[in-house]
């Protein structure tokens, strides 16, 4: 799927490549003949000036009128120059009447240069004064037919030539880019192999330092987030697949049980009671769950009040509390106290702490929440017979249970291993603390910056 995209890019290249270089040698071939055609006209009028000046000063002044002293040669005629006493030639060329009739025209004007497109000829006429007095006017001409030639000439071989320029320099760019953009096809390739074959496959180029260090830093990321997705999933599973095993088989249990026989109304009523705690207990642990994947698909953490997601989890375990005749406290500072994690999420890590709390306790479970710098501390605290020392680290693993727990009451299945993996997931912490008597679990969550 990623090759058909990269050819796409290489043949945008190669068009953009291919407009910039005709413009560039479009302006290329007007600029040069356009100063060419510049250049030569201005060969052209320094050559009749040339011309003019040179005649002008062999013309003497013999009483009050002009004279050529010196008769024109083969040369001089060549150079096609008129000599006019007012309108009166005193010398002219062999020219063509169109010609011969243009340069009669400047004589006793001022000076100036005219051009014949029908005969391609430019006429140049310089009056002829002594002494701030007009006795003439000198006219030469130049046929510009040397000079057309050299432009068209120049124009054929520059278009000639840019063509050339243009193929060299279009098939060294599509050279250029193809391998430019080879390590590019290459890299997305093996991105697209590993997505489907090895999501923990990486470039691990380093810092990025160029275009192609940057895409594999973003093809990397990219493959980050699809390996935890997978991971998250997983996961997922494994928690749901496990969590839900017990109570679907309890659930089972109590039903082929009652099935099996008859049995008393009494007996019916606690087989479906143990059912409903059953569903009851699948559903906190699929809701739980769901809490956790929405959290960890969510962009930003959201801002939560502790004491209330702690009140919350208090309330949910009154009924477990009073049928246990266990008092339940709970302390907090007046006002919000805010961390950066979900409100819903922060009572699901609560909640089994406190429900395990009250069904161990012997007569008190205490629920302490205590801001402080930069976090926030929730202490779950019950004079039940705590948690052994070698167990502080084993009972958060899945599936585990403490020695107090062994042949005592159910709890809703959430689990410590699931409460301290929310809790992680919100940037926190659960962690036993030692102590004598009692169990002692105490939650760690980041704190925002503003507590109201």
């Amino acid at each position: 799927m990623s090759r058909p995209r990269i050819g796409g890019l290489r043949t945008r290249l190669w068009a953009v490549v291919a407009v910039a270089a005709v413009l560039a040698l479009a302006a290329i071939v007007v600029i040069f003949n356009l100063v060419l055609s510049g250049r030569l006209s201005a060969d052209a009028q320094s050559i009749l000036r040339s011309r003019a000046s040179g005649v002008v000063a062999g013309l003497r002044v013999v009483d009050g009128r002009l004279k050529v002293t010196e008769s024109p040669d083969d040369a001089a005629v060549d150079t096609q120059v008129w000599v006019f006493a007012g309108t009166r030639p005193l010398e002219h060329p062999h020219a063509t009447e169109a010609v011969s009739r243009a340069a009669l025209s400047l004589a006793g004007g001022p000076k100036r240069t005219i051009e014949l497109a029908s005969t391609e000829t430019k006429l140049f006429a310089v009056p002829v004064e002594r002494r701030g007095v007009r006795l003439g006017t000198v006219v030469a001409s130049l046929s510009l037919k040397p000079y057309d030639r050299t432009r068209e000439i120049a124009l054929v071989a520059s278009l000639i030539l840019c063509v050339a320029v243009l193929a060299g320099v279009l098939l060294l760019a599509r050279w250029v880019i193809a391998r430019a953009l080879q390590p590019v096809a290459h890299m997305t390739a093996q991105a697209a192999d590993w997505s489907e074959h090895d999501v923990e496959g990486r470039f691990e180029l380093g810092p990025p330092r160029d275009e192609l260090t940057q895409l594999a830093a973003t093809l990397d990321a990219l493959l980050g987030r699809l390996s935890a997705s997978l991971r998250h999933e997983q996961r997922f599973s494994a928690e749901l697949s496990h969590e839900l095993r017990t109570p679907l088989a309890k659930i089972r249990a109590e039903a082929e049980i009652a099935l099996r026989r008859k049995r008393t109304p009494t007996a019916y009523r606690d087989a479906l009671t143990a059912v409903l705690r059953a569903a009851e207990r699948m559903s906190a642990v699929v809701e739980t769950l769901l809490v956790a994947a929405r959290a960890e698909s969510a962009p930003h953490r959201p801002l939560s009040d502790v004491v209330e997601a702690a009140e919350q989890a208090v309330e949910a375990c009154r009924t477990v509390a009073r049928e246990r005749n266990v008092a339940l406290r709970m302390l907090a500072p007046t006002g919000r106290v805010e961390a950066i994690a979900d409100g819903e999420l922060v009572e699901r890590i609560l909640f089994p702490l406190v429900e395990n709390g009250c069904r161990y306790a012997r007569s008190e479970v205490k629920v302490t929440v205590a801001p402080a710098q930069g976090r926030v501390f929730v202490r779950v605290e019950d004079d039940g017979p705590g948690v052994a020392r070698d167990e502080r680290l084993r009972i958060f693993e899945p599936g585990e249970r403490g020695q107090a727990a062994e042949g005592g009451p159910q709890g809703s299945g959430l689990g410590l291993a699931l409460a301290r993996r929310l809790a992680r997931q919100a940037g926190g912490e659960i962690e036993v603390e030692p102590g004598d008597e009692g169990g002692r679990f105490a939650v760690e969550l980041p704190r925002a910056e503003r507590d109201s």
